[in-house]
């Protein structure tokens, strides 16, 4: 859905109560249950920013260093929490600086409202000093945007905004408010939103669809679940075990889909994709029923889709009706809410176990551990391991900490290594694949989840595209574990062009400022690690240290992550070494 009109019906006012546009905003941001804003001010949003000071006991604002750490944080805070979170920028570069975490929100369905301050509506057009045309500028990246030039507006729009925002498949909203507009003064009502006529954002499910797919669970001999981003945004991680455990079907992750399964569960098999594990890629061009719940087929989860899955029937649940059949031809295909279709399908299929195929699974594991997990995570000599450090970290949280993984090879370790117990854990840019992600949403996720360990685990390039933030996080006292993996590399990029572009390593090395250094000049207390025989001692201070806290950890500069699919080839050619 994206427009910007809105139906709007026009009611008589009853207790109406005379205020500007500004305090409208932060009222209606309050009915909508916001606790927490993550912003940045400037000319074209002062009168919001000047009435949230009458506000400070009521939200908390969070002054980050870099518009873009605004948005990733709310993006932070809305994927553990399971709310809306809230991001605010001036007009011009403030509200450009925004796209890229709102750009990161709309791929990985992470709901946000974003609200941007603009010029007097009668300077626009005329390219006034900081006006951006953020309408044009957001709304490929955008569920909806609407311009607001009248105060009236504002309860109607946020109250949209928040509704839009959270239903259906979820994902951001930018409202555009004009100065003239945040003074104006008006009657202020506040009614929220329930529904939006010719929006329909939870289809109805088919039951004709559901007995089809029972039936053809109950049919299969090597069944596999893909457990996708849907399970964790419509809270169906109960429901999915149930079918799941009722059906002995072996449940794979996508990367985003991390933690809607506890890894220990006996039929979890691992993560799919490019660098996931060796059993679920191979058996995916193995089984006879794919079961994808809450997951859009994306092309590092299938490689080539002229191979993908050809021997197999596939079963589409799906609330989003776009993603069905867009990538991967579904036999039956499910169109609602993940939660309804699990429900509705766990009553229907029989009691089955599928031992022998589960233990094929099994046999791979086995394959990879001795070709790859061995070797990464208990090494004995040479330089530290990135999945060392992770498996001492995931055996020290015992699985339960919320990890926030920014983009590359850190990424791809974490997301393999980290053993996974709680849910809504993994917080990482998946989609977009955003480098600079981790710093900020890892501040968003500790605000948004006060009581749990919450580590970001960054590389040394993405670290320095968002290190200002330490900034926020010093002033904020946000407890915030910050643990740098330094390989002196873009390591990802660099592995390609090792493996792709004869060692050529353009433009991928780096020499980097003393980390160490900047944290300390930033109040956070820090660490250093190049010796494994400190590593564990480190860790547990890094862990158990009351605040935030820095470990960067010198890791082997030209390690790679096995297993990969070449980009392009079939899941079944997945690789376990050069």
């Amino acid at each position: 859905m994206n427009t910007s009109t809105l139906e709007v019906e026009e009611k008589p006012k009853t207790n109406a109560q005379r205020i500007s546009g500004s305090e409208a905003v932060l009222r209606c941001l309050l009915e909508e249950g916001v606790d927490t804003i993550f912003g940045y001010p400037g000319g074209a949003i002062m009168p919001i920013y000047d009435e949230l000071y009458k506000y400070m006991d009521k939200l908390n604002h969070i002054l980050v260093r870099h518009e873009q750490g605004a948005s990733h944080a709310a993006q932070g805070y809305a994927r553990v929490t399971g709310k809306t979170g809230v991001c605010f920028a001036t007009s011009g570069p403030g509200a450009t600086n925004l796209i890229t975490g709102i750009a990161d929100a709309q791929i990985d369905s992470t709901p946000l409202v974003a609200i941007t301050g603009q010029v007097a509506s009668h300077l626009l057009g005329t390219d006034a000093f900081q006006e951006t045309d953020v309408m044009g500028i957001s709304m490929p990246v955008t569920k909806w945007n609407y311009q607001v030039t009248k105060a009236e507006e504002i309860p109607y729009a946020i109250a949209r905004a928040f509704y839009i925002a959270n239903s259906g498949r979820p994902g951001p909203v930018l409202i555009d408010i004009t100065k003239d507009a945040q003074f104006s003064e008006f009657d202020f009502e506040y009614e929220k939103c329930t529904k939006i006529r010719s929006y329909h954002p939870f289809p109805v499910m088919e039951s004709a669809s559901v007995d089809a797919a029972a039936q053809l669970i109950n049919e299969a001999k090597k069944p596999m679940l893909l457990v996708g981003h849907g399970v964790l945004i419509s809270k169906a991680q109960s429901e999915l075990l149930a079918l799941a455990e009722k059906a002995g079907i072996p449940m794979a992750s996508t990367l985003l889909g991390l933690s809607a399964v506890p890894n220990k569960h006996p039929q979890y098999v691992g993560m799919l994709g490019m660098h996931g594990n060796y059993a679920p890629n191979i058996k995916t061009n193995e089984c006879d029923l794919l079961i994808a719940v809450g997951m859009r087929f994306d092309d590092r989860v299938t490689g080539d889709l002229n191979t993908y899955a050809k021997q197999a029937k596939v079963i589409h649940i799906e609330i989003d009706p776009a993603e069905v059949d867009k990538n991967v031809k579904s036999d039956v295909a499910i169109v609602c809410d993940a939660k309804a279709a699990l429900i509705a399908l766990e009553k229907k299929v029989e009691q089955n176990s599928h031992d022998e195929w589960l233990a094929e699974f099994r046999a791979l594991d086995a394959i990879e551990f001795e070709k790859v997990g061995e070797a990464d995570l208990h090494p004995t000599s040479g330089e530290v391991k990135m999945a060392e450090v992770i498996r001492i970290i995931s055996e020290k949280t015992k699985g339960e900490a919320v990890i926030v993984t920014d983009v590359g090879q850190h990424q791809m370790i974490a997301s393999r290594y980290y053993k996974f117990e709680d849910t809504r854990c993994n917080v990482t840019s998946g989609g977009l694949g955003t480098m600079g992600f981790a710093l900020p949403a890892a501040m968003g996720a500790k605000l948004g989840r006060l009581d749990k360990q919450v580590i970001a685990v960054i590389g040394d390039g993405g670290f320095q595209m968002t290190i200002q933030e330490l900034g926020t996080i010093f002033q904020s006292k946000i407890g915030v574990k910050v643990l740098i993996l330094n390989n002196n590399f873009l390591g990802m990029v660099r592995q390609w062009q090792e493996l792709f572009f004869d060692r050529r390593y353009s433009f991928t090395e780096m020499t980097n400022p003393d980390f160490q250094m900047i944290s300390k000049g930033y109040g956070i207390p820090c660490n250093k690690v190049d010796k494994r025989a400190e590593l564990e001692t480190a860790i547990e201070v890094f862990l158990e240290h009351d605040g935030p806290y820095l470990l960067e950890v010198c890791v082997e500069k030209e390690g790679n992550v096995f297993p990969m699919i070449p980009t392009g080839e079939s899941v079944s050619n997945i690789k376990l070494e050069a």
